[in-house]
Parts: structure tokens; C-alpha cells; sequence
């Protein structure tokens, strides 16, 4: 059997189902954010004071991570349909990837060194 280096999961429907837990994660994170705008003033001192409860961090975090794999996982997929250039395709990859890698770990560190 082949494995696929380019996927995040082990198969096909291991990727089907991180990519659906993700975007579970990721509507849920934004709910979240939208009943916290839609219920206060939003003014720096409650921004910094919601970002600063450990609970927003972890989801934050969590929400990262989900992006991460939903990204990584729809990157290949679409990569791999429509770009036929096996070079281009590699380097598309790898670079939107590490975008996507540079954007967690600055969030990682913008949340946790406050």
C-alpha cells in the first residue's frame, strides 16, 4: 500500500473526519466569538480581559490547531486536483503549509506571552 505523504491523516477516511472535526472546532470557536461581540461593549479593556481568561486561550488554541489541519488537508486536496505541475504543486504546497505552520505559532506565542 502507498502511503501519501502529502495527507495528514492515514487514509482517506481518516482525513474525511479530521477535516469535518475541524470544521466543528472552528464553528464553534466563531460562535463563540460572535456571542462574545454580540452580548458586550467591546472596548480594549474587555478585549484584553476575554483573551486573558485561560478558557479563551485553550479554545483559541484549539481553534489554531483545527485550522492547521483543515488547512493542511484542503491544501492537498485542492493542490493535488488542480495543479498538474508535480514542482509547482510542491512548492505551492510547502509554502501555503508553512504559512499556515508561521500562523499558529504566532498565535501560540501572542496569546501565551501576554
Amino acid at each position: 500500500m502507498v502511503k501519501v505523504a502529502g495527507t495528514f491523516g492515514r487514509s482517506g477516511v481518516h482525513d474525511y473526519i479530521l477535516l469535518r472535526a475541524s470544521a466543528l472546532i472552528l464553528l464553534a470557536y466563531t460562535l463563540y466569538l460572535v456571542g462574545f461581540i454580540a452580548g458586550t461593549d467591546i472596548t480594549y479593556a474587555t478585549w484584553t480581559g476575554f483573551f486573558s481568561l485561560t478558557t479563551t486561550k485553550v479554545f483559541t488554541l484549539f481553534a489554531l490547531i483545527a485550522m492547521l489541519v483543515h488547512a493542511w488537508i484542503g491544501l492537498w486536496q485542492v493542490l493535488t486536483d488542480y495543479v498538474k505541475c508535480t514542482k509547482l504543486r510542491g512548492a505551492l504546497q510547502f509554502l501555503l503549509t508553512s504559512v499556515a505552520f508561521i500562523y499558529v505559532l504566532s498565535g501560540f506565542v501572542i496569546l501565551w506571552g501576554v
